[in-house]
């Protein structure tokens, strides 16, 4: 039963950390008279986190269909 109220809030946290990766910066240009560009930049440890709470999602709703076709096959 656990694993069926982990999954979801590993996901949610999942979507939470990855929005909060990114930040978007102005790169200079290139060459003299060009307009400059604006690039998105990724924080590593919101990335890091990011998948772990993926990985923690999918094994734990895994877990949570097993359990559940396990209970109905009795």
């Amino acid at each position: 039963m656990a694993a069926a109220l982990i999954a979801p809030a590993a996901a949610a946290g999942c979507v939470a950390s990855w929005l909060a990766a990114g930040s978007t910066v102005e790169v200079e240009p290139v060459l003299d008279g060009e307009p400059a560009t604006v690039s998105v930049v990724y924080s590593p440890p919101l990335v890091v986190l990011s998948l772990v709470l993926a990985t923690v999602a999918g094994v734990a709703a895994v877990l949570a269909i097993s359990q559940l076709a396990r209970r109905r096959r009795r």
